[in-house]
């Protein structure tokens, strides 16, 4: 069976249409979205939105909030997953370059990371990525580079 694009894979995932015979090339669902249970709520070329019920309970620091670190996983996952939908067999890609900022600290609530792409190139992509809490209010804002890796360079990866 041939294998199908990330982006129709993954719209069949968020569809609840995935069989058992549709493959494709990337590792969906990410062992690290499975554990930290992020799941991806909108996909589309090149764009990405993910989720996750954050809760300094399971997720915090030592201040008593989420962690940080969590909070730039989320991001990083939204830009990995937006990325990988433009990814053809024989391609693959790795962040070179990850900058956040965050606004305003969390204690519980439904994070939800939305990617798209600033500029798009051959090999390199810029991405910026809005973090938000369940209120829609700004928790964290991301930018990112990301290398497409071709043929050899993404053997393996």
């Amino acid at each position: 069976m041939p294998k199908i694009s990330v982006l129709d894979y993954l719209i069949h995932q968020l569809e609840g249409t995935l069989t058992p015979d549709m493959e494709t090339h990337m590792k969906y669902p990410t062992a690290i979205s499975s554990t930290l249970a992020i799941g991806i709520t909108a996909i589309d070329h090149g764009t990405a939105t993910v989720e996750i019920a954050a809760d300094a309970l399971v997720h915090g620091n030592q201040q008593g909030t989420v962690h940080g670190g969590l909070i730039c996983e989320l991001a990083d996952a939204a830009i990995g997953t937006a990325h990988s939908t433009l990814m053809k067999e024989g391609q693959s890609f790795t962040t070179i370059e990850l900058k956040i900022n965050f606004y305003r600290p969390v204690w519980k609530s439904r994070l939800r990371a939305i990617a798209h792409p600033l500029q798009s190139g051959k090999t390199i992509t810029h991405y910026s990525c809005e973090v938000k809490n369940e209120e829609d209010k700004v928790v964290a804002m991301v930018t990112s580079t990301v290398m497409t890796l071709h043929e050899a360079k993404a053997a393996g990866r």
